[in-house]
């Protein structure tokens, strides 16, 4: 027990919860409580800083992603197709929040499995639909919730775009630690954690924040006379949206397929030549934030490993383990939690868990199915209400673009609540009834 109390992954995840709650800049919270576990694990400060650096080039192509991304979305902007696809978008819901909900969860899980562009769409799209959400007094909670979810729930259930990988990523790590697993029927396990992602949004659009919330209505965009048809800029910008999405499909590579998009909105005249720096600008005052943060996530992860705190905070926690199935998922849900909300990324923390998970499913006699759901949660527990992913970020960069939403308190604070209690309630369900 004193192993797991003082040890410099517990710390530091800890430290970095307080800071972010006190309003601490999330940026300087992370590098913060890099430092501290550095300290307590005995490394040197020079030491801690150079594995924090060259630890950040872990994101690096995410990070070039968001950045490329924020451009087109600025360049999508300056069209003014934006404009049209939400004058058609509130046009459609008619003052209706409940449509508007139903259109965004929508938008937002096309984004992680039929057009796999991530949280890209979230400063193209959500910006021009603050002043009627500031209309209909909608609570911007309740659209992090939601975004949240179709941002978080396709890849634990649906075997396409992010999906595929989160599921693979699942199977090929319990077989290469002793369990036999069909990659296929990962998914056959974890829809009751959809499930129970599906109970927490409900909650938290029918309960905790369906009451009306004022907000100012502050201009974010400069004025544009927009119209209604499209033009020949709106025909090239879909154009170059198509061919972003096609070459990152063939090439696996997001960069390159928004490079490729930018080159031609700006090749074939749709934004001037002389609008490229300001487009650029845009993009990085847009996405730039986000992209950093990923960077120093990513440094702030590989000095958490590199403490050895990991890997003796598993091991001692699995040695507190007892015979009783539900008691063991439970500590093993925990010990997920707490490891992504400091990594941030549930992608990243199933190589960790498996390595020592595995071995005790197959002692304590879990099969198969029980084991998936285990895992699958322990890793996706986390995403959503950690400072540093891009669940939480995603929709901090679209609902904040006029300061009037906190991304701890408005994004991180209800996405936690809402979502990882239901995904460790769902978790427990999903071991008793796939016994």
């Amino acid at each position: 027990m004193f192993e797991i109390i003082f040890n410099p992954v517990i710390i530091s995840i800890l430290c970095l919860f307080v800071l972010c709650l006190l309003r601490v800049n999330v940026l300087l919270s992370i590098i913060i409580s890099a430092i501290i576990a550095g300290v307590i694990s005995g490394m040197p400060i020079t030491g801690i800083m150079n594995t924090f650096i060259s630890g950040m080039g872990g994101n690096s192509e995410t990070a070039l992603s968001y950045i490329l991304l924020g451009a087109f979305a600025a360049a999508m902007n300056h069209t003014g197709l934006t404009d049209i696809i939400s004058n058609q978008i509130i046009e459609f819901v008619n003052n209706k929040k409940y449509m508007l909900y139903l259109i965004l969860i929508l938008i937002s899980m096309a984004s992680q499995n039929i057009i796999p562009i991530h949280i890209a769409f979230i400063p193209i799209l959500i910006p021009p639909l603050l002043h009627t959400m500031n209309m209909m007094k909608i609570d911007r909670r309740a659209i992090a919730c939601i975004l949240a979810f179709g941002l978080k729930t396709p890849y634990i259930v649906i075997p396409a775009g992010f999906g595929l990988i989160f599921q693979n990523l699942i199977a090929e790590n319990m077989i290469q630690n002793g369990m036999s697993v069909v990659k296929t029927d990962v998914w056959k396990s974890t829809w009751i954690l959809g499930l129970g992602m599906l109970v927490g949004l409900l909650i938290a659009i029918f309960i905790s924040y369906r009451k009306p919330r004022e907000y100012k209505d502050i201009k974010i965009t400069e004025q544009r006379e927009t119209s209604t048809k499209l033009n020949y800029k709106h025909y090239i910008t879909i154009l170059a949206a198509i061919v972003t999405f096609a070459v990152q499909i063939i090439t696996h590579s997001l960069p390159l397929g928004a490079l490729c998009g930018l080159g031609i909105i700006f090749s074939l005249g749709a934004v001037k030549h002389s609008k490229m720096d300001k487009l650029m600008d845009e993009g990085i005052y847009m996405m730039g934030y986000v992209a950093f943060i990923m960077l120093v996530a990513s440094g702030f992860a590989t000095v958490l490993k590199s403490t050895g705190g990991i890997e003796t905070f598993v091991n001692s926690a699995m040695g507190l383990l007892p015979e009783c199935q539900i008691t063991a998922a439970f500590i093993m849900l925990l010990i997920g939690l707490i490891i992504t909300m400091g990594i941030g990324t549930s992608f990243g923390t199933i190589p960790i868990l498996a390595v020592v998970f595995t071995p005790v499913f197959i002692k304590l006699g879990f099969n198969t199915s029980q084991a998936i759901v285990v895992l699958a949660a322990a890793a996706a527990l986390g995403d959503a209400g950690s400072p540093a992913s891009d669940t939480t970020l995603g929709p901090t960069s679209g609902l904040n673009v006029d300061g009037q939403h906190n991304h701890i308190w408005d994004t991180c604070v209800p996405t936690f609540l809402h979502y990882n209690i239901a995904l460790i309630i769902f978790a427990l369900i999903g071991v008793l009834v796939f016994a």
